[in-house]
């Protein structure tokens, strides 16, 4: 079983992990979005002998919409940019995970007339998953 830690939502991916990868990715750019980064911890782990499941964090986001948030909370720039953890579960299941940006707002007391700035993760990556 894996834990969900507060604030983490995880969807279903219908995919294989390259193809959700390459989901993302497509939406990520759709959305005139920059991919900062693409974290390969299987791949890390291979380096040095060691196995694991499938999983890669990928770190996104503008900086159009993220300067006002870090401005009005200095200590969210922790969590900007935006990430998604794609990883396989020991069942095989293909799994995006995300910090939910309502708890962000919570967390960081974001004011509301900003939290459109990030509102959109979530429909962005069920939107990739769909296809």
């Amino acid at each position: 079983m894996t834990v969900q830690p507060e604030g983490i939502k995880t969807l279903a991916s219908p995919v294989s992990v390259s193809e959700t990868i390459a989901r993302i990715e497509k939406a990520v750019a759709g959305h005139g979005l920059t991919l900062f980064a693409h974290i390969d911890h299987t791949g890390a782990a291979t380096s040095v002998g060691l196995k694991m499941q499938p999983a890669h964090v990928l770190i996104f986001g503008s900086p159009r919409a993220g300067t006002p948030l870090m401005v009005a909370s200095p200590l969210l720039a922790l969590d900007l940019p935006l990430k998604a953890l794609v990883w396989q579960d020991n069942s095989g299941q293909v799994n995006v995970s995300y910090t939910d940006p309502a708890y962000l707002g919570a967390r960081y007391a974001i004011p509301d007339d900003l939290m459109k700035n990030i509102a959109g993760l979530e429909p962005l990556l069920k939107g990739a998953l769909q296809g």
